[in-house]
């Protein structure tokens, strides 16, 4: 099943390190990351789940969920728990779901047969209220995630979920925005963008973050 940007994240109820997940109920009107790890007791994923359970307040802030997913079962996520928490010098704080059946492995076409037949590849969803899959990333097993690039996408897509502005090229929150090139009438410009806007080409006009 190929899921593309749009699509409706699939559902399904799964039992994790915090009870049995019914995913669209449990995210209720959050946003929500679901990403995937190869199996239990890897290098890299663990430095990556004791980062996200460090990210807590952020992503409260955003009012984002996270829930990450590995095949192994839910004994061999406790262990790996306990490893998280003491190497990481942190709390895993959010579930983590065991998927020992590739229920939802399958579900979001996590496994890479290229690669492994049975090994879930690193991919991270982000998932909006409406329950539509907005962004997905996926990595290779070296690399760790950059979860401040994951914060960057979720408070690009919820500002401009809210204004009609997309952001440039390595924007930060807080940076000039684009006016989207669908918006022309002159009178609703200034009402959209009372702090006034530069024009560098007619498709290109820069704004200061509207709702800063």
């Amino acid at each position: 099943m190929t899921l593309r940007l749009g699509d409706i994240a699939p559902d399904f109820t799964q039992q994790s390190t915090q009870g049995e997940i019914a995913f669209h109920a449990w995210t209720g009107d959050s946003w929500a990351i679901l990403y995937s790890h190869p199996r239990d007791f890897t290098p890299v994923c663990t430095t990556e789940l004791g980062y996200t359970a460090k990210l807590a307040d952020a992503f409260a802030q955003r009012n984002v969920k996270v829930l990450a997913v590995s095949v192994d079962d839910l004994e061999s996520h406790q262990r790996w728990v306990g490893d998280i928490n003491e190497t990481q010098n942190t709390t895993v704080n959010f579930p983590i779901l065991a998927d020992s059946d590739r229920k939802v492995a399958d579900l979001y076409d996590m496994i890479h047969p290229n690669a492994n037949t049975t090994l879930t590849v690193r991919s991270v969803f982000i998932i909006d209220p409406a329950k539509k899959i907005r962004a997905t990333i996926t990595y290779p097993a070296s690399t760790g995630r950059n979860f401040e690039e994951i914060l960057r996408v979720i408070d690009s897509l919820q500002l401009t979920d809210g204004y009609s502005v997309a952001t440039p090229v390595n924007w930060e929150d807080g940076d000039d925005v684009i006016i989207v090139p669908s918006l022309q009438d002159p009178e609703e410009l200034k009402k959209r963008f009372p702090k006034g806007y530069t024009t560098i080409k007619p498709y290109l006009r820069i704004t200061p973050q509207p709702n800063r």
